[in-house]
């Protein structure tokens, strides 16, 4: 298996505290898909207000992420790129859908996969799976830009 852990998550991403949210990536395929997990804890900034009776994590979030692990995967793909001086930026999302909230104390599974690449745009499926049941899907388009 392919794993990555939050160190090195951290090479790969410029996303820090409290907007890093990926805690470890699974497994992972070059060129056909990746699978990430999120601890999802009550400590997180946006429960207080998301909501502070019932907390949520809002679905916005939960595409992030999946956005991230997406752009962890289209960087696995060379070994000669900087990753320092690269960010990935979303161009699109489509068909984003909500299936069931994610509270504290769950464990958010990502599974991403591509969908198609042109250049240095890609497009890839993702889903996000809380202990095998679908909470939310997407599809994201995404590029990167040397800084």
């Amino acid at each position: 298996m392919n794993t990555i852990d939050i160190h090195e998550i951290k090479n790969y991403l410029p996303h820090r505290y409290p907007f890093l949210l990926l805690d470890r990536v699974l497994d992972f395929t070059v060129g056909e898909k990746l699978t990430a997990l999120k601890n999802v804890t009550y400590n997180e900034p946006f429960f207080n207000g998301h909501f502070p009776n019932r907390p949520v994590m809002p679905g916005v979030l939960i595409v992030e992420a999946m956005a991230q692990a997406s752009a962890i995967f289209a960087s696995q793909e060379r070994d000669d790129i900087d990753l320092e001086n690269r960010i990935y930026y979303f161009t699109g999302i489509d068909k984003a859908r909500f299936k069931r909230p994610v509270e504290p104390g769950d464990q958010l599974i990502f599974e991403v996969e591509l969908v198609r690449k042109i250049r240095n745009m890609w497009k890839c499926r993702g889903e996000a799976r809380v202990d095998g049941e679908l909470a939310a899907s997407a599809e994201l388009m995404f590029t990167f830009k040397d800084l």
